[in-house]
């Protein structure tokens, strides 16, 4: 018999709303889940030791792991402590350092993740990727998606503004990451997933064009839901593809140029995206595009982020240099820093000040 459908990896539970945490235990006792109640969460020294409190006494049956950082290093020494403790499943509690931490570890030992989000900076919470800093810098390592994915809606508000604002600009550039993988496909015949392509793009849009802002529990559920849609896009897809494109690329080489420097990835995204947009002739989208991001209080200029025109013409020239293989806009105009120069300029003119 043939087969008429696919299986696309996605989490059983997603639970998105005002108060989530309170239940966060039901959700754990789900036998898909956890049978035993065995429980290993790992969380960080902030918010999510702070939540620790708060949770543990709906959970007899976890113990708990305080992860110091996002390193490569600090998650191996979380799968080796995790390691023989008979344990149904790892919980990450945290910001996205612990839940790629603790992606990896589960990985590792071979348990199921269960991903709990205290911001919204970037979409890793239900991607199929782990970013963890080593020795040459950072690196993107492949992991299951997590089997569940709890956001609170009140614990993202306690966050600081400024990670709404960086998931705002990494979901956003969906759009012109998408409009990369297009290009590919018609110069070079990549093949593209229809369906990761769609719901990577609709989440971008999604964020663009909801009315609410950064204070609006409307608005948060929408983002919330585009950064669980986008991890998910990645899953179907096998790759990044939907979400990173000449965005990721300038966002990566601000990174490993300016790595004391650099402002957070959903702003360089967000930045990159508006300008790879114009750069693909889509002047209308750029400009509508940069004055969302503005709005919700986003840069879409590198001096609003510390870098001077030459600095970000640098970055640009540099960024195709990232991840060799890609093709996006940058490798298809393949521009001068001279030719940069002059379109960063025309950008400036048409999106304002």
């Amino acid at each position: 018999m043939p087969v008429l459908t696919r299986l696309i990896p996605s989490p059983v539970v997603v639970d998105i709303r005002p108060g989530a945490l309170d239940d966060l235990a039901c959700v754990l006792a789900d036998e898909r889940i956890s049978q035993s109640g065995r429980l290993a969460i790992a969380v960080s020294g902030g918010s999510g030791a702070r939540l620790r409190d708060r949770v543990a006494p709906s959970l007899p049956g976890a113990d708990w792991f305080e992860v110091g950082g996002g390193t490569i290093d600090d998650a191996v020494r979380l799968a080796g402590a995790i390691q023989g403790g008979r344990y149904d499943a790892v919980v990450g509690l945290g910001g996205g350092k612990i839940i790629d931490c603790a992606k990896f570890a589960s990985a590792r030992v071979g348990l199921p993740l269960v991903a709990v989000a205290t911001n919204l900076a970037h979409d890793g919470l239900c991607s199929p990727v782990a970013t963890l800093d080593n020795d040459a810098g950072r690196g993107s390592y492949g992991v299951p998606n997590p089997i569940a994915v709890v956001i609170d809606l009140n614990v993202i508000r306690e966050a600081p503004v400024r990670y709404v604002r960086s998931g705002i600009g990494d979901v956003v550039s969906n759009i012109s990451a998408v409009a990369d993988w297009e290009l590919s496909h018609r110069v070079n015949g990549e093949k593209i997933d229809g369906l990761a392509a769609a719901m990577a793009r609709q989440a971008g849009e999604a964020v663009l064009r909801h009315p609410g802002g950064v204070d609006d529990d409307g608005f948060l559920q929408v983002l919330a839901e585009a950064l669980v849609l986008t991890g998910i896009s990645m899953s179907v897809s096998g790759d990044s593809r939907p979400s990173s494109g000449a965005c990721h690329e300038i966002n990566h080489a601000f990174d490993l140029l300016h790595p004391q420097r650099a402002a957070a990835h959903g702003e360089q995204c967000g930045l990159g995206a508006a300008f790879a947009m114009y750069l693909r002739g889509a002047h209308e989208e750029s400009a509508a595009m940069a004055e969302v991001l503005r709005r919700h209080g986003l840069p879409v200029l590198p001096e609003e982020i510390g870098f001077t025109v030459d600095e970000f013409v640098r970055v640009v020239e540099y960024a195709p240099e990232t991840r060799p293989g890609r093709f996006t806009i940058l490798e298809h105009l393949a521009l001068t820093p001279e030719q940069i120069k002059d379109v960063y300029a025309d950008y400036v003119k048409a999106i304002g000040s």
